[in-house]
């Protein structure tokens, strides 16, 4: 079978190409296809089209990225925060939270502690080392009572 060329090739050649490899929200697959100098209307009518055939879900696109992030070491704040950049609308966003963490059972407390451990063996003996530690946490989207959980366990 022959593969279209790149000139050659339609948007669904392209977002197949995409979804094959990761999970796509809809708006990254649309913002992509638009690089490609698509029009508006073939980009959404092919979007549907993917979405009707189960090939493109943005709720299975958060629930595969929050899994991902935990895995990372990443909080809530900031993990919600990529998923609004990547398009995704708060219901949705929120149902793959939820799914999440029943699933998996996460708990954001312990993800933090553990996050911390892995990077360093003690709450900071000065306040300027302690300091270093909240902002390791706090950039890694945890939240004030997590990481004062996660220094007090160290």
């Amino acid at each position: 079978m022959a593969f279209p060329s790149q000139r050659d090739a339609t948007p669904r050649d392209i977002a197949i190409g995409l979804l094959a490899r990761r999970e796509y929200s809809r708006a990254e697959l649309a913002q992509r296809l638009k690089k490609k100098a698509f029009d508006d209307d073939a980009i959404d009518e092919c979007l549907d089209t993917l979405v009707e055939q189960g090939l493109q879900s943005d709720a299975r696109f958060a629930a595969s990225f929050v899994r991902s992030r935990i895995l990372r070491g990443q909080g809530v704040i900031r993990i919600k925060g990529e998923l609004r950049q990547r398009g995704v609308d708060q219901e949705t966003l929120n149902t793959a939270f939820e799914e999440v963490e029943e699933g998996e059972q996460v708990d954001w407390f312990e993800l933090a502690r553990e996050t911390l451990a892995r990077r360093f063996d003690s709450p900071g003996e000065t306040p300027k080392e302690r300091a270093r530690r909240e902002r390791f946490l706090a950039n890694r989207g945890f939240d004030f009572e997590q990481i004062r959980y996660a220094l007090s366990c160290l």
